[in-house]
């Protein structure tokens, strides 16, 4: 692809007078030390030099004497192919201007500030791409902010940038490779948005609503879910199957479980209203998904680090890391779209072992006092005490339940107790933390939002083994062994990251999507496409 570019680049210069084709003229520093100065001077200047940018061009060239940067034709090349390749990345490679940039440093003009006006404006595309390229193109906190812990690692800074121009100006295709995000999940769907950008969109039928279509079942749009399916692969074919043209019979009730697998939704074979949505996403809806998480992935990529949990918030996963290596992968529960799970970048640092379950205020009001005001008895079905502020009992008949102000409900330890054996826990201003849970049939459900906004975790004693020194492992399991509830120190605090995005893909490119629960997409979309040609 890149030598396509550089051909069409080559046959054009073709068209240029002879004359114009002669090497850039040198520049003294005060020429481009006056164009930073006084960029209204300048035609061609820069459409979106705010006063950051400003600031980092003008360190970029004092790094360099103010010298011009771009000095041959080579160079010059690289770096129009390079920001032409940005549309693999999901970015609008017309925002960096790479005809404009190659065709003002590739002629030449009488007026003497075109040389330094043309070196200015490619560094300003050279360097914003960089930007875009390892921070993401718009502002993360301004759309799906991650809290950070003190103690949580930085993420990429402005210097981190401005070294990597300054490193890869004599191979810019080295610089904007350094730049993207070197973590898999981000190659693989690049390659992924690649791949369907480039493929013939497919024409499929749009499945009309209907009630759920479940195995065995007759329906008028059987022949379109056949022939949807058959469209990606699912089915071999869309001609009737099992002797009948409208029955959701034993082939297409499997094909239908393969889509439903591959879009992260519950494998059953039923044609409910989430496999219908998915079902109806069109190819631009899909290639909008892709773009939307590879802008995420260049948010969170200074957020992942070597050794850490990640919790996929929408795939109900975490994973386990180690030189940035999965390791070891289980499902979990998240909280519902009443009550989300919020993304978090922080420290593991402490075990609850046997926990107690202190209500929180929002399921205390909303959940618990309701259920408490038509029956008192709730209280010791659920085997739930009552607390004042000082954590003394106090007898359920003295409370005005109607007005039960500053009181706690607090659960005991045991196999009933919605924390299960253990809470991972993480320093966080929204009392967040991972937990065990005697809910587990619910891991076998997808898509898996069912709590209030703590994550529930399978196998989770697995989880805590690793996170334990050998020394410690013994220690943990005589104290829960003793029924006692206790806070247990790590010696090695491990960071965690709790992000949310909504498509992935193999090592192959093949893309596979989770439903939206949180419904973020569209918002991310149409704030990327406001910014196709602004700042």
């Amino acid at each position: 692809m890149f030598k396509k570019r550089a051909f069409r680049l080559l046959f054009g210069l073709l068209f240029i007078p002879l004359t114009s084709l002669a090497e850039p003229v040198e520049n003294p520093p005060e020429a481009i030390r006056g164009v930073l100065e006084h960029l209204e001077s300048c035609p061609a200047a820069p459409r979106t030099l705010d006063q950051a940018a400003l600031v980092r061009l003008s360190e970029l060239y004092r790094r360099h004497g103010f010298e011009p940067l771009w000095t041959s034709y080579a160079q010059i090349q690289n770096l129009v192919a390079q920001l032409e390749a940005l549309t693999d990345d999901g970015l609008d490679s017309a925002l960096y201007q790479p005809q404009q940039v190659g065709r003002q440093l590739q002629t030449a003009t009488a007026d003497p500030l075109h040389r330094p006006c043309s070196d200015v404006l490619a560094s300003h595309a050279y360097v914003l791409a960089l930007q875009h390229l390892s921070q993401g193109r718009l502002h993360q906190e301004q759309l799906e902010p991650v809290w950070h812990s003190s103690s949580a690692s930085e993420t990429v800074s402005s210097q981190r940038v401005l070294q990597l121009a300054e490193q890869g100006l004599a191979n810019p295709e080295q610089a904007f490779d350094q730049a993207r995000p070197a973590i898999e999940q981000y190659r693989n769907l690049r390659k992924a948005y690649v791949r369907l950008r480039d493929t013939p969109a497919p024409a499929w039928p749009n499945i009309p609503a209907g009630q759920t279509l479940r195995p065995g079942m007759s329906d008028p749009r059987v022949p379109s879910l056949r022939e949807r399916l058959a469209s990606e692969g699912y089915l071999e074919t869309a001609l009737p199957l099992d002797g009948a043209d409208d029955r959701h019979g034993p082939m297409l009730v499997e094909a239908l479980k393969r889509f439903q697998a591959q879009h992260a939704l519950q494998d059953d074979g039923v044609l409910g209203a989430g496999t219908l949505a998915a079902l109806n996403a069109t190819p631009a809806d899909r290639l909008d998904q892709l773009r939307a998480n590879l802008e995420r992935f260049r948010w969170l990529a200074g957020d992942i680090e070597a050794d850490s949990l990640l919790v996929d918030i929408a795939g109900g996963r975490v994973i386990y890391f180690r030189n940035h290596q999965a390791r070891w992968e289980a499902r979990t529960q998240v909280g519902r779209a009443a009550r989300q799970t919020p993304a978090i970048k922080s420290r593991v640092n402490r075990l609850t072992l046997n926990p107690t379950w202190t209500v929180p205020p929002t399921i205390m009001r909303e959940d618990k006092l309701p259920k408490i005001r038509q029956d008192l008895a709730y209280l010791e079905q659920q085997q739930l005490q009552v607390l004042d502020p000082q954590g003394k009992q106090l007898d359920p008949a003295s409370v005005n339940w109607a007005a039960p102000g500053a009181i706690m409900l607090r659960q005991a330890a045991g196999p009933s107790n919605p924390l299960g054996r253990v809470a991972i826990r993480f320093a966080n201003p929204f009392s967040i933390y991972l937990h065990d849970t005697p809910s587990q049939q619910l891991f076998a459900r997808a898509p898996r939002a069912f709590s209030s906004g703590c994550v529930r975790v399978e196998s989770v004693m697995q989880l805590v083994e690793l996170l334990l020194t050998e020394a410690e492992r013994e220690r943990v399991t005589q104290l829960l062994e003793s029924g006692k509830t206790v806070e247990f120190r790590l010696s090695q605090p491990m960071p965690i990251l709790l992000a949310y995005w909504t498509a992935g893909a193999d090592a192959s490119g093949q893309p596979f999507y989770r439903p939206d629960i949180y419904q973020r997409d569209a918002a991310l979309i149409r704030a990327l496409d406001k910014a196709r040609t602004g700042t």
